[in-house]
């Protein structure tokens, strides 16, 4: 697929990444501000959220995940994170996370796939705590802005005790 910019001239690996980067921090933001039902309209309808247990794992499907959401999971997790009626949801964690180290890893075909680094700092009930993760977005054009087709949360101590998330990552 030819990528275009909007002056209609063709986009460079640099410009492709710079796009990707622009709805990767929108997300990161509107998560962290708790807009979840924006963060729901930045996704295509068949896209997967993953948080696989084995740090190594590629077939998500038919291996155990902490999550692999397609979008009606989407929607239930953030309509239990809307209602306060989860224990681990009550009182909402304030999170901060910062992404960063994005890599373009291909953009010949009809996806654009970036891998970062993403660093999220947790606070509730007093408490902070820190996941870091390299995460891979698979991105599609749809119009004249780009959703998420699939996004892997590979957190550096998944395979170790893990703490209540009551949050999306």
């Amino acid at each position: 697929m030819e990528k275009t910019d909007d002056g209609g001239g063709i986009m460079t690996p640099d410009t492709v990444l710079i796009s990707a980067m622009e709805i990767i921090n929108l997300e990161g933001d509107l998560l962290d501000q708790g807009e979840f039902n924006a963060w729901l309209e930045l996704w295509q309808r068949d896209g997967l959220y993953i948080v696989p247990i084995d740090p190594q794992e590629t077939d998500f499907k038919n291996t155990l995940n902490y999550a692999c959401d397609d979008h009606e999971m989407r929607e239930r997790r953030v309509k239990r994170l809307y209602s306060g009626e989860s224990i681990s949801t009550t009182p909402r964690a304030r999170t901060l996370r910062t992404l960063s180290r994005f890599r373009l890893l291909d953009s010949e075909g009809e996806e654009i796939v970036v891998r970062g680094a993403q660093s999220l700092w947790e606070h509730r009930k007093g408490y902070s705590r820190h996941y870091a993760a390299d995460i891979t977005w698979h991105l599609q054009p749809q119009g004249d802005k780009l959703l998420i087709k699939q996004k892997v949360i590979r957190l550096i101590n998944s395979d170790d005790v893990l703490h209540s998330i009551g949050y999306i990552l």
